[in-house]
């Protein structure tokens, strides 16, 4: 009898010994595993009214300073902290966490997920996309802002500086921008100056769910909550949204001049554009390099490096050519929820709008910013000067509504009443419920 009970007290010190080996080889694994240079971020962000400073990354994606004279830092995906990081205020999340079911939290928050990418001299009117966001929206917001490293602090003040009942409504979080380190400025000065950021979104945010990512020159005249419902409508086959690139073939670019695959008739456009991100990075793609599927994070070089001579308008090419070859995966809104010159300097082309108004103004070709486009810039300007905490029928929409009047010399001043026809409905409705309140 001693003998058995001491052979069970041998195997029970064997398999508790055998178990620290396993797990300790597993989290070192995990740790090593990753090699692309997106696991450390630099983040401002601000949660209700805290604001803090978080990783940074040196430009180039070389060098990480972690954790030092900095009271919180973001670590992911690892289970355990690396020894060189500090162990003050930190936050880590594990691909336990993950598994879990926090993508799910992420999507089912009741907020609506904004992100948008900025470079150059961007800052202000990015700040007056995440303001037409706020005037209009009923549920609360979340911005994620890819900024260059000079433009940190000033987002970061201005937003702070906006009223604490419109700071209520929304946080924000501000990354670098980020791409691999092999080929960094090759992505970086593909088209506009870190305009490719957003293909590498779904590998960065790798805990949110769902989102809806949109250029610096967008306008909502309506509720974000009301395109993020959007999301419904997608089936068991979609993971992201967008419109036509052209509703009239005629002046169609991709159509007459592209050298490369597009999707549909006239391909599409990706100043606005909702991503079930969950499935974006799950996806295997078929494509024209090899006849095996590729998930996004393995088709996005090789596209460029096959592609890179035929592009013009870089990362929307590259989109094209993935849902070319992919349509089942991709869920086309109305030309109404991405208005643009197109849709109106030959006449209005967008019939969606004509019944039911604009829901999303693209201000392309810089139009918010010369006098190709006055009806275009009219609404920038009520937007960008309207004051907080003013009565928007007469502080916004009149001014508005006197402006345009100005610019029935040209087609899309014609139609600038389809500008207004969405936005006096999200002022009524914005007056309406400050009046309840009251």
């Amino acid at each position: 009898m001693r003998c058995y009970l001491h052979a069970f007290l041998l195997c029970t010190v064997f398999t508790f010994f055998s178990l620290l080996y396993v797990f300790n080889q597993l989290a070192s694994t995990l740790e090593d595993g990753d090699d692309w240079t997106l696991k450390g971020q630099g983040i401002h962000g601000r949660s209700g009214r805290d604001t803090g400073r978080l990783l940074r990354k040196t430009p180039g994606l070389a060098g990480l300073h972690r954790c030092k004279s900095v009271s919180v830092s973001y670590w992911n995906p690892y289970w355990r902290l690396p020894a060189d990081v500090c162990g003050v205020n930190c936050l880590w999340e594990s691909p336990l966490r993950e598994r879990s079911g926090s993508a799910v939290k992420e999507h089912g928050d009741g907020r609506s997920h904004l992100a948008v990418v900025a470079c150059g001299p961007r800052l202000e009117e990015t700040l007056t996309m995440l303001k037409s966001a706020v005037l209009f929206s009923k549920k609360p917001l979340h911005f994620y802002i890819f900024a260059e490293d000079d433009l940190h602090d000033r987002f970061r003040n201005a937003l702070d500086s906006w009223p604490t009942t419109v700071q209520t409504k929304f946080n924000f979080t501000i990354y670098p921008i980020t791409f691999p380190k092999e080929n960094a400025k090759e992505w970086k000065k593909l088209f506009k100056p870190c305009a490719s950021q957003r293909l590498f979104l779904p590998l960065i945010l790798k805990d949110v769910d769902s989102l809806l990512y949109v250029d610096t020159d967008i306008l909502f005249l309506q509720p974000v909550e009301d395109i993020w419902a959007l999301l419904s409508q997608f089936n068991s086959s979609h993971l992201a949204a967008m419109a036509p690139e052209h509703e009239e073939p005629r002046i169609g670019w991709y159509n007459r001049f592209a050298r490369h695959p597009y999707y549909g008739k006239t391909g599409i456009n990706s100043g606005v554009m909702l991503m079930n991100m969950t499935r974006l990075r799950e996806k295997f793609f078929k494509n024209d390099m090899t006849t095996v599927a590729l998930q996004w994070e393995e088709i996005l070089m090789p596209l460029l490096q096959k592609y890179k001579l035929n592009i013009t308008w870089g990362d929307q090419d590259l989109l094209n050519i993935i849902f070319h070859h992919n349509p089942e995966s991709l869920y086309v809104f109305p030309c109404q929820w991405n208005y643009r010159p197109d849709h109106c300097i030959y006449g209005s082309n967008c019939q969606q709008a004509e019944q039911e108004g604009v829901f999303i103004l693209h201000g392309n070709r810089g139009v918010y910013h010369d006098d190709k486009q006055p009806a275009f810039r009219a609404v920038y300007k009520a937007i960008q000067k309207y004051p907080f905490g003013e009565n928007m029928e007469t502080s916004l929409l009149r001014p508005l509504e006197v402006s345009l009047q100005t610019t029935t010399n040209t087609y899309c001043g014609r139609a600038s009443h389809l500008f207004t026809k969405k936005l006096k409905q999200s002022i009524m409705s914005v007056q309406q419920d400050v009046t309840q309140r009251r």
